[in-house]
């Protein structure tokens, strides 16, 4: 199996988790808006989608808190791995799983963004 330096993939690991954690503090705004949007009108239509973005809110919440976990994973695995290897290498194997959750990651900056794109919306709708 093929081995990859340390320092290729080090970074980007702080860079994901402080754009998850951005999204994170994100999703608590948008909640906060939400439940004041909710408390100032009663139409159904606009209850049906508070709806909709409180289980938004929950489950992008949950998926980015996965995501966070497993990319944790995956720096204590490379940590261990490099500490092992007097050259600072690590297992090609490792650096895939780095390569997807990054692609996870990206995946996820643009999901929150469509829904911060949709929620602001919403907002700018009913308030």
């Amino acid at each position: 199996m093929s081995k990859v330096n340390i320092s290729h993939v080090s970074n980007m690991h702080s860079q994901w988790l402080r754009s998850l954690n951005f999204y994170k503090t994100e999703i608590a705004i948008m909640r906060g808006l939400l439940t004041e949007v909710a408390g100032k009108n009663s139409d159904s239509n606009m209850l049906r989608e508070v709806e909709h973005f409180e289980n938004q809110f929950r489950l992008q919440g949950s998926n980015i808190d996965s995501l966070s976990r497993d990319i944790q994973v995956n720096i204590d695995a490379i940590a261990k791995e490099a500490a092992n290897s007097s050259a600072g290498y690590v297992e090609g194997s490792l650096v895939e799983t780095h390569n997807k959750l990054g692609e996870q990651t990206a995946a996820q900056e643009n999901t929150m963004k469509e829904l911060m794109h949709s929620f602001r919306k919403f907002a700018a709708q009913w308030m």
